[in-house]
């Protein structure tokens, strides 16, 4: 912020140049091993500046692969179905099953006549027509399983293993994007600003590890009265000029503020009124980096109305 100075030129206002800062930290808790970049150093998109590791981490990823790694195998052997083994014995039992009944059956069948004529026991009637029973049971038993075996699983029950073996893969992979988040990349080109970690320490998830700031977009927050603000709109082009300095700047609007600052306590007469002040963002794109952070620069408004900055 610079002082007051109310004999500025009617549509100028002056702000302190700074610099996009973009802070980049672990997502979870986590030890730094290496820190790559000191204050200063320039860097491009994707470039390494510090890795992290969670003790615990290597450890939950090998869990979530193995069972990621058992539900796929699950809804696989359910999807093919049956063995020709399994499909095969299936059979072989079904055939012994009906084998045995109809043996029963004729047993039955032959005893009748007897027991009508006395040659045979109630008590041996009553076994025959027993074991009957019991294989025409086991018989129908033996059709259902092979039925079951030749058309495999249920719909559903595959469709609950593949939704269950995509569950683990989606865990898996939420895992390993984990994993990665604790090597730092540079989300942005730009200039090393702050180095606030060092190898041995400590993070907790969101805390800043580096800083990296954009020279090529610098911004600068001027001020300006009540009188002024309805005449600006965010996207108005503005022109700047730093001291000494002849070059234009081009710049833009970028935000407004909808509340006023430094306000005084009753803001009644036309004075007073005056005295309202706004901050309104101005931006610039500076490939040449030339607007350094700090300077001082004067805000060209396309206004006629008095402009007055703190």
């Amino acid at each position: 912020m610079v002082a007051c100075n109310r004999a500025a030129p009617s549509n100028t206002a002056v702000g302190t140049l700074e610099m996009v800062e973009v802070d980049v930290g672990p997502l979870q808790p986590a030890r730094a091993l290496r820190v790559y970049v000191q204050e200063g150093d320039s860097v491009a998109i994707g470039d390494t500046l510090a890795v992290f590791t969670a003790p615990s981490l290597a450890s939950t990823q090998a869990q979530m692969e193995a069972r990621a790694a058992a539900a796929a195998q699950s809804a696989q052997e359910l999807a093919r179905g049956s063995r020709p083994a399994e499909i095969a014995r299936a059979r072989a039992d079904a055939s012994a099953a009906e084998a045995e009944a109809d043996r029963t059956a004729a047993d039955v069948s032959r005893l009748e006549p007897l027991a009508s004529k006395g040659d045979v026991s109630r008590a041996q009637m009553d076994a025959a027509r027993t074991a009957a029973r019991v294989a025409a049971a086991r018989r129908d038993a033996a059709r259902d399983a092979l039925r079951l075996v030749e058309e495999g699983a249920r719909g559903e029950r595959r469709a609950a293993a593949a939704a269950e073996a995509r569950g683990a893969e989606a865990a898996v992979d939420a895992i390993r994007a984990t994993a990665n988040d604790l090597v730092l990349l540079a989300p942005v080109e730009g200039v090393i600003t702050s180095r606030n970690v060092e190898p041995g320490e400590v993070l907790n998830a969101g805390q800043s590890a580096v800083t990296v700031g954009q020279p090529a977009r610098p911004w600068a927050r001027i001020y300006v009265s009540s009188t002024v603000l309805p005449t600006l709109h965010s996207g108005d082009t503005v022109y700047a000029q730093l001291d000494g300095d002849s070059t234009r700047y081009a710049g833009r609007i970028g935000a407004i503020a909808s509340r006023a600052e430094f306000t005084p306590r009753v803001a009644l007469t036309e004075q007073e009124r005056a005295d309202l002040l706004f901050g309104v963002r101005v931006e610039f794109v500076d490939p040449n980096r030339r607007l350094r952070a700090g300077l001082p620069i004067t805000v060209y408004l396309p206004l006629s109305a008095n402009t007055t900055r703190p």
